[in-house]
């Protein structure tokens, strides 16, 4: 038979049904023609693929074609894809990007349209998309819901712009993706009314139960910096058929890994139900978001995954549309050959635009959490040498700055606790949600080093000291690489170790950093033009 015409046979997993049996399925240009009970058959299990409820691919490093290579090694056969990090850089061009890289291969993605470009008027991005820009793509077929609406504070005090977006997906029938960290009693309640029916900021299970009772779909992620599995896995419970698995962002180096399918084996060790967990990871996303995801059934696609066993739950094959695109861990897809496009206009600097002048106040602190995007602020006297504020190792509170990178601007600067650098500097343009230039470091000479050679590469990452540094270009808008995705995590390992050389005490140094600009998460964090109180959802000043 063809590679699109053929016949396997093994334990079916119908997540539909909620049985297991023994079975013969055959597939004919890339459909499902017969399911075939069988008195018995071989003991490999055949289950629906795998599916990101959450992500975005920019965080990988890679366009969508070569995340697409690396994911289906995992069983992951589609991932709802919110093109955020793109969109702020480039506007509609950078979503069409990904769209174009996305149909390069046979992997199923479904983008959706950024609702917050940018996520706040208190930093400077490289597009805005309005309503009227957002009504033009929801009408998209190409575009398959309204991605995270983080102006939580827009929805709750009903600003026209906001409520135009939402209108627009709800005429088209397209579901609306949450954010809405820390939102309690009649605000969830009046943004959950709105027309938003998930949330994948919840940190704790009270914050996921006030949420999930008001009828939202909770998408339990667990990524490179976010890790809220643990904490929220304990819904599978009572709540099965609202959750969904998710990554948000996930870097290269955890990518090549693993993906949902270490989700799945993770609730399973729990003793969750197997049907329960399998329907979070595949199911529930196709019913929620409407995917043309095949789910094992007699005219779906043929998107499915083979599997030794629901308990080792290795991945053998895995296919999409009848085409075999893994095997035992092994990409099957040919690698496409990406262009790189960019806006990036960031001036260089000397170690004189980061002086900051001692006025005898103390100063307020970005404190950082490993593994959280939330942080807390402290309020504290600063190192002073020679009548300027420095980093000061011994405290752990280090200087950090965010620049412009859209135009030649002087940098933002603040302070920040628990990176634990002790020497050097760490860089990035991968800085979430404008993604200016974010570094922090031991003195004003290392963070200048650093930014300086992202500056040079018109963007990327770097970990450097004055005699050594590693460093990931990423030409595609500052965020993703043109190389193999192998090659991409290895390049971010370098600088990962390095930074952890330097004395980084953070598990990703570079994913948690930045975050550190991300001005719709609480409590205290820095843009491009200054330190941003997120409770108060505004400027704050560094002393006190």
């Amino acid at each position: 038979m063809s590679e699109n015409n053929f016949s396997l046979s093994g334990q079916i997993v119908d997540l539909v049904h909620s049985r297991i049996y023994p079975g013969r399925i055959t597939v004919n240009d890339s459909k499902i023609t017969e399911i075939v009970e069988l008195p018995m058959a071989e003991q490999r299990y055949i289950l629906p693929g795998f599916i990101d409820a959450h992500i975005h691919i920019e965080s990988s490093m890679v366009p969508p074609s070569e995340f697409a290579r690396m994911a289906v090694c995992h069983g992951t056969v589609a991932t709802v894809s919110d093109p955020h990090e793109i969109a702020n850089v480039m506007g509609v061009e950078g979503i069409d990007y990904m769209i174009r890289s996305g149909k390069r291969g046979h992997f199923k993605f479904y983008f959706g349209a950024p609702s917050c470009v940018p996520a706040t008027p208190f930093e400077t991005s490289g597009a805005t998309l309005d309503a009227k820009t957002i009504k033009t793509l929801m009408a998209r077929d190409d575009i398959y819901y309204l991605a995270e609406m983080m102006n939580y504070p827009g929805v709750l005090a009903d600003e026209p712009d906001i409520l135009k977006k939402l209108e627009a997906a709800k005429k088209n029938g397209k579901p609306i993706d949450g954010h809405a960290p820390m939102v309690t009693g009649g605000d969830i309640k009046k943004y959950i009314d709105s027309g938003i029916s998930t949330d994948h900021e919840c940190y704790a299970m009270d914050d996921a139960l006030e949420k999930v009772k008001l009828g939202t779909k909770i998408l339990i992620r667990e990524g490179s910096a976010a890790k809220n599995f643990d904490a929220l896995i304990p819904l599978m419970a009572q709540y099965p058929d609202q959750l969904m698995f998710c990554s948000d962002d996930m870097h290269p180096n955890d990518l090549i890994k693993g993906h949902v399918n270490l989700l799945v084996k993770r609730a399973l060790k729990k003793g969750y139900k197997l049907m329960d967990v399998l329907r979070a990871a595949s199911l529930n996303a196709v019913k929620h978001y409407h995917l043309d995801v095949g789910l094992l059934q007699q005219g779906d696609d043929a998107d499915f995954i083979v599997v030794d066993n629901p308990t080792n739950l290795n991945i053998l094959q895995t296919y999409i549309k009848g085409r075999m695109v893994a095997e035992n861990g092994i990409s099957l897809m040919p690698r496409r050959k990406e262009e790189a496009c960019n806006n990036f206009h960031a001036m260089t600097l000397s170690p004189e635009d980061l002086r900051v002048k001692d006025e005898g106040k103390r100063i307020k602190v970005i404190a950082c959490m490993d593994g959280n995007l939330i942080t807390n602020t402290i309020v504290t006297n600063p190192k002073v040498v020679d009548g300027n504020l420095v980093s000061d190792t011994t405290r752990n509170i280090l200087k950090m700055v965010v620049m412009n990178r859209y135009t030649p601007s002087k940098p933002a600067i603040g302070f920040i606790h628990n990176i634990g650098l002790k020497r050097g500097a760490i860089a990035t343009s991968v800085a979430h949600d404008s993604h200016n230039i974010v570094a922090v470091g031991c003195s004003d000479e290392d963070i200048v080093r650093a930014v300086n050679l992202l500056v040079y590469t018109k963007g990327g990452m770097v970990a450097c000291s004055e005699t050594e540094f590693a460093l990931l270009p990423l030409p595609i808008a500052g965020l993703m690489s043109l190389e193999e995705g192998q090659r991409v995590a290895e390049d971010y390992e370098r600088a990962d170790q390095l930074a952890h050389e330097f004395g980084c005490t953070l598990y990703s140094p570079f994913m948690t950093l930045s975050f550190m600009a991300l001005l719709v998460i609480p409590e205290l964090k820095l843009s491009d033009k200054g330190l941003f109180d997120v409770t108060q959802f505004g400027f704050t000043s560094l002393t006190e």
